[in-house]
């Protein structure tokens, strides 16, 4: 079977000028078109017919024939019928595949696909289309009328194809100086981002983007024993990306539930082997680690399975980083590798809280704020509780937050019994909550940073020994740090402290906690991700 490629790509193009040369990733738009038809299973001969010497150099490079186009075939007002006849005359083939330039984004998979649908139903014609259904309107009689009976979100219209100049496949026999539609005629639909057509400025920029993209994995675990903080940076790095990620965790360690609602693709596994067999068989560009501290054995297993992906690790302080090509440890301060990216500055911030303003320091302490992060394995949470139910805080109002590895929720959930306090449970709009507040208490993860964010002063403790590392929730940075673990005694005497602070000693810390530029990580953290 021989089936030949004609790749027509004219020198004129007055919507962008040298738009089949112009570069697009690095590479002249047209190489995609020619780069694909070199690569099918099926396509035997590719014929790129011009009238650029541009071109024809591009195309003899690559390897393929070109073909000089003559003058009167390159009219505006010519069609393509006649352009392609002009090769394909010229040769014994049984099928020939209309390729545009202009349709970078094709896959040779879907080429390879659509050719094999052609030959195995014996079509005469087989057109690339997408499938974009919209409530749509036309003009009759001079009035404009609907095209629907019924009004329907998007998901539920008819199908609606629209031709894409990915491809056209045509027996041969059918192809003449006017037609390449046979009577035998289907229409093969591809995917969303592979139905790009390049006629503006804004499509050359989209289809670059398509090109850049990149396909991530991110591997993240989270527990009440580990804290979940590392599932909510997960969930906001893959929104980063112009892609949907694959999420993976280990089932052995993290309920799905802790994910919350989300349309992120999840992926659970059985433990590292069965991770390692995902990212051979899929092959990501980048893998994101989550999940604290690696080992040298897991990062080389690892980089076995993908040999040219980029590797990113979060929050790790084991030996694995020295087989990483990025680390961001936020929650550290230095390292001597200099791509081990550590401190505050790499926080990345949940989205909301970049739509709130710093709280305004009142005359006095109103209102409570206490959450210990996701999981709260030292029950800090039961302890304050405890502490502020007393009848001499009777006058303040307290909010406390349960994070979703929280356990023992019910029985916490009873203290809403008092008209001074507040218990909420896994809540969707965390800044809206800690503004209401004038102080805080809280942990050394996630939710110290967030406070920062907001300008409200806070005591802060560890949960556990990997807390104690954390460097930018300390008093030099304005927050009150009381260690690991502290006796109820000195939890209560900080909060007393905190409830008499005068407004001017409450600003200072304030002010401190605000000199502090949390808000732009994520676009630092992405930065050098991008530049990898």
């Amino acid at each position: 079977m021989k089936i030949l490629a004609v790749i027509p790509a004219r020198a004129g193009s007055k919507g962008i000028p040298n738009k089949n040369i112009r570069l697009v990733n690095n590479k002249p738009l047209i190489y995609y078109a020619i780069d694909n038809a070199r690569k099918s299973k099926y396509i035997t001969d590719v014929v790129v017919t011009t009238d650029s010497p541009e071109i024809e150099v591009i195309a003899k490079q690559m390897g393929v024939l070109s073909k000089s186009r003559r003058p009167e075939l390159c009219a505006d007002d010519v069609t393509l019928d006649s352009v392609i006849y002009d090769v394909v005359k010229d040769y014994d083939c049984d099928y020939v595949v209309t390729m545009q330039p202009t349709s970078p984004t094709l896959t040779v998979k879907t080429l390879d696909s659509a050719i094999e649908y052609a030959m195995e139903n014996r079509l005469d014609t087989l057109i690339s289309v997408v499938n974009q259904p919209h409530l749509s309107w036309r003009e009759e009689n001079g009035k404009k009328v609907p095209n629907y009976k019924k009004r329907l979100n998007r998901q539920y219209l008819p199908a609606q194809y629209n031709e894409t100049g990915a491809f056209v496949v045509s027996r041969t026999e059918i192809v003449t100086e006017s037609t390449r539609i046979g009577e035998n005629i289907d229409v093969y639909e591809v995917p969303d981002e592979e139905s790009v057509d390049v006629d503006t400025f804004e499509d050359l920029q989209y289809v670059e983007m398509i090109l850049q993209n990149k396909k991530v994995a991110i591997y993240v675990n989270g527990n009440n024993k580990r804290g979940v903080g590392h599932i909510y940076r997960a969930l906001e790095m893959a929104d980063q990306f112009y892609c949907r990620p694959d999420i993976f965790y280990d089932i052995n360690q993290t309920d799905v539930k802790v994910f919350g609602k989300t349309t992120h693709n999840l992926i659970g596994v059985n433990g590292i082997g069965e991770l390692l067999d995902f990212l051979e068989r899929n092959q990501y560009d980048i893998l994101i680690n989550d999940i604290l501290t690696t080992s040298i054995d897991y990062m080389i297993a690892v980089r076995k399975a993908l040999p040219n992906a980029k590797l990113i690790n979060f929050e790790d302080d084991g030996e694995g980083i020295y087989k990483a090509d990025l680390v961001i440890n936020a929650l550290y301060q230095n390292s001597d590798l200099n791509y081990v990216k550590t401190g505050e500055k790499y926080y990345i911030a949940s989205k909301l809280f970049m739509f709130y303003e710093p709280i305004e320091i009142k005359d006095r302490v109103e209102k409570v704020f206490i959450s210990f992060g996701g999981a709260d394995p030292q029950n800090y949470s039961d302890r304050l509780l405890n502490i502020i139910s007393q009848e001499k805080y009777s006058s303040l109002k307290f909010t406390v937050v349960l994070g979703r590895a929280k356990t023992n929720i019910e029985e916490l959930l009873k203290y809403n019994k008092y008209d001074n306090i507040e218990v909420l449970y896994d809540i969707s709009n965390m800044p809206e909550v800690m503004t209401q507040c004038d102080i805080a208490v809280t942990s050394r993860g996630r939710t110290g940073y967030e406070l920062a964010i907001l300008g409200i002063p806070a005591i802060a403790m560890a949960q556990n020994k990997r807390e104690e590392k954390h460097g930018f929730v300390n008093n030099e940075n304005g927050f009150t740090y009381i260690g690991l673990n502290p006796s109820d005694h000195i939890i209560q005497s900080n909060l007393d402290m905190y409830i008499s602070l005068s407004k001017e000693e409450r600003l200072a810390f304030h002010n401190k906690l605000l000199s502090h530029d949390l808000r732009n990580g994520r676009r630092r953290v992405m930065n050098l991700i991008n530049s990898l």
